[in-house]
């Protein structure tokens, strides 16, 4: 049936673009102009609690294990502060794609380029998808190579690595990928992942809570007297006692503009990865059950509100559990007081699995942007389906296991694509799709959704001169990503 409130136009002939299952078909008038109407040739099959939990699986990401340690550069009222802005912002960013979408018939990110510029803005489009989510999915697998033999290493009560193959983090992750990754990411539709996202989600939420439990089950300063000194942001060092007190707000001996400098290409850019959901959102809208814009768009304020809880708590409680001596990293601090404690073995045991639940969900919009550039008019394909989730994941391990300095080199990348998701891409296809004749260019809608994408802009300006003036000094501030 027509979605969003699309009516039937007459004279139309029907041109199929390919899909990934569930692409819609689009229709075009006789003279070859898109019309606003469609059909989807997939009716959604997945529930309204799915899609929340897909959707804010796609959210949650390792930068997670990040935000204690931008509390503490912050102080908890910028934090805060800062955090609601980047979740308003977030939402706002989503209901532009979707208005977009709506006014075209269109659900697929790939497509909204091709109408907003034709075959460069759809090129634009897959590409910044593709490399943003493949710096995802290698960042998560970098994860479990680092962790998972130091996990197993623990779990068998050795101090150090003694070489066994189990212990081989290389060896770690192909077993990983075909044993887990592969098969859930050649399910035929994203909606089935909906119970693995779940089970993602209640692994963070076992993290969280012992996050709250060791508020009050560590004592600072911390007890190991071979990391009592900790570096801080002024490059001086202090013991760790003097860092055993709740800052609201945080300003240190630097002048006032190197502090806006790290707060606007720093910490605002981290908050903003850590709500990167784009390229999942319109293939969840497909797939959503009874959708139309104001029910996805109600799936996706309940999953950023759901993630702002989790960030906001971990980041407090992780925060008043080590003040200033948190590291960039969470559980790297928790490990100082007691590398063979078992409930936090068992927490990193559960966000390796969280993270390795998230992989196929970030796989789904790549294959879908290849699959729009090489394919866009072939109808759905298991051998296709299959092939390009294999070469992904064989792709994505080859990198985690020959490049070490990958991480560097999606940072970089990082800096570029994330802005362009959340901020210019969406402002710009608002722009450009919504008519003139229901928005003038001058509306207040339109100028809010080109700042929103100059915004963006500045954003990415401020995040590359940053990283490359750490490259430059040698030093390195980043403290988490998506």
């Amino acid at each position: 049936g027509f979605r969003d409130g699309d009516a039937y136009r007459s004279n139309v002939k029907q041109s199929e673009t390919h899909a990934e299952v569930g692409l819609p078909k689009v229709f075009f008038t006789n003279n070859g102009k898109l019309a606003a109407s469609m059909v989807c040739t997939f009716e959604g099959k997945t529930s309204f609690g799915m899609s929340v939990f897909n959707l804010s699986n796609a959210i949650m990401g390792s930068g997670i294990l990040g935000l204690a340690f931008a509390m503490s550069n912050t102080g908890i009222i910028l934090f805060i502060t800062l955090l609601v802005f980047i979740a308003i912002v977030s939402a706002y960013s989503i209901h532009l794609l979707l208005r977009s979408a709506g006014v075209v018939g269109i659900r697929a990110y790939e497509q909204l380029g091709m109408r907003a510029f034709g075959p460069p803005g759809k090129l634009l489009a897959a590409c910044v998808i593709t490399v943003h989510n493949i710096g995802a999915m290698s960042s998560y697998l970098f994860i479990v190579k680092s962790e998972l033999p130091l996990v197993i290493q623990a779990f068998l009560g050795k101090h150090e690595n003694t070489g066994e193959w189990f212990l081989n983090g290389n060896y770690l992750i192909i077993i990983v990928s075909i044993g887990i990754i592969l098969p859930l990411a050649l399910m035929k539709h994203l909606g089935y992942l909906g119970y693995t996202s779940g089970f993602s989600l209640t692994c963070m939420v076992f993290f969280l809570i012992s996050v709250i439990y060791k508020k009050f089950n560590i004592s600072c300063p911390l007890d190991d007297p071979h990391h009592n000194i900790t570096p801080i942001v002024d490059m001086h060092t202090v013991e760790n006692g003097t860092f055993c007190e709740a800052k609201l707000f945080t300003m240190n001996s630097q002048p006032v503009i190197y502090f806006f400098l790290i707060l606007t290409a720093y910490t605002i850019p981290i908050l903003a990865f850590a709500f990167v959901c784009h390229p999942e959102v319109l293939p969840i809208y497909t797939e959503l059950r009874n959708a139309t814009k104001k029910r996805m768009q109600n799936v996706a304020n309940i999953s950023i509100l759901a993630m702002f809880i989790m960030y906001l708590l971990t980041a407090l409680f992780g925060y008043l559990t080590f003040f200033g001596a948190v590291e960039s990293e969470l559980l790297h601090t928790y490990s100082r007081v007691d590398p063979l404690d078992v409930l936090i073995l068992c927490v990193r045991l559960a966000v390796l699995v969280a993270v390795t639940l998230t992989v196929p969900v970030v796989l789904f919009p790549i294959r879908r942007a290849l699959l729009q550039i090489f394919f866009p008019d072939q109808p759905f394909h298991w051998a296709r389906h299959v092939i390009i989730a294999f070469s992904l994941i064989f792709v994505v391990n080859l990198l985690v296991i020959f490049v070490p300095t990958i991480r560097d080199i999606f940072g970089l990348i990082g800096a570029t694509s994330a802005p362009s998701l959340i901020f210019i891409l969406p402002g710009i296809f608002y722009v450009r799709i919504v008519p003139k004749e229901q928005e003038p260019l001058l509306s207040r809608p339109k100028i809010q959704a080109a700042c929103f994408a100059a915004l963006g802009f500045l954003f990415m300006v401020m995040s590359l001169s940053f990283i490359i003036t750490d490259w430059v000094t040698g030093e390195s501030r980043s403290g988490g990503g998506h």
